[in-house]
């Protein structure tokens, strides 16, 4: 009997999981504003961040004048990207890749990510996070990415592109320090990046 019941539930539930997918893709459709896409919503250190609506929109490849790519317009990717040539200049030796990709878990904490040409820390680092940082996020099967805006002991804020049509450029995670470790708490933070003190002019 119990055999049965488990045969019975197992297409409901795939079911169920399907229309949650379904139901939102087309709240997301609902609440887009197409008129604003490419419109400024957030600002950090002189950086603009756009809104994009959707969150799978891509406008067009954003293109520096010297030929760097900075990623599709207006994903996370590209705005982290451009930050960090507007703000410090550099430009990573890898142009590409989704947004987890910017962080190898083969790497050492404390370790140069090479295609990135940034020092990576994972999420539970003797390393404080710091206000600059590349923060990578697992979130799906493309990830997330953004740059922590601000720092204190119990929290950390982030600025971000293309959080969805009704999310905030800004969110807030809680940091904690256990046993010598800074991890910031929340679902599938992989680590952040940074520039060298060397290499920031």
């Amino acid at each position: 009997m119990l055999l049965k019941s488990k045969k019975f539930f197992f297409p409901i539930i795939i079911v169920l999981i399907l229309l949650g997918f379904s139901f939102y893709y087309v709240y997301e459709d609902l609440f887009v504003d197409e008129s604003k896409i490419g419109t400024v919503v957030d600002e950090f250190n002189g950086v603009k961040v756009y809104y994009n609506g959707k969150i799978s929109h891509v406008s067009e490849r954003n293109i520096a004048p010297d030929g760097y790519n900075l990623g599709l317009k207006y994903q996370c990717v590209e705005f982290i990207k451009r930050y960090y040539y507007e703000r410090f200049n550099h430009k990573m030796p890898d142009s590409y890749g989704h947004a987890k990709q910017f962080f190898d878990d083969s790497i050492p904490d404390g370790n140069l990510n090479p295609k990135r040409n940034l020092l990576q820390f994972h999420n539970g680092s003797p390393t404080k996070p710091q206000v600059d940082d590349i923060i990578v996020l697992g979130w799906s099967k493309y990830g997330h990415v953004a740059i922590i805006s601000k720092v204190t002991d119990n929290d950390i804020e982030i600025v971000q592109q293309n959080p969805g049509p009704t999310a905030s450029s800004r969110a807030t995670f809680p940091l904690i320090y256990k046993n010598g470790l800074w991890k910031i708490d929340s679902f599938r933070v992989l680590g952040y990046l940074r520039k060298h003190e060397k290499q920031i002019t």
